[in-house]
């Protein structure tokens, strides 16, 4: 599985933005997907994560209720919309992708890694 991560850019708190993972392969659809950020100085975090079939999904306490992530295994494309946004979700953020059947958090468990896309939120 090839992952290309995309939608990052500048905005403003309390703005959006849409994060998409697109993927290449013919298994998509039996990989979890993961949305993991970096920011500097820190360690990298799962943001959130989805099942295969797009069923279970996993948030951090921090973005519950902002951040949405969604599937389209037609499409072979993950989404990440974040609203709200805040100046401490600056960050270079990631997806990944685990053959594992069960919705993980921890990035070892995560065998393909797409290329990251920088988000900047501005106070």
């Amino acid at each position: 599985v090839q992952l290309q991560a995309s939608g990052g850019g500048l905005v403003q708190a309390g703005g959006s933005l849409r994060l998409s993972c697109a993927a290449s392969g013919r298994t998509f659809s039996s990989h979890v997907i993961g949305w993991f950020r970096q920011a500097p100085g820190k360690e990298r975090e799962c943001v959130g994560a989805i099942s295969g079939s797009g069923g279970n999904t996993y948030y951090t306490d921090s973005v519950k209720g902002r951040f949405t992530i969604s599937r389209s295994n037609t499409e072979n494309t993950v989404y990440l919309q974040m609203n709200s946004l805040k100046p401490e979700d600056t960050a270079v953020y990631y997806c990944a992708a685990s053959a594992l059947q069960v919705v993980r958090t921890d990035s070892g468990s995560y065998h393909y890694w797409g290329q990251g896309t920088l988000v900047t939120v501005s106070s």
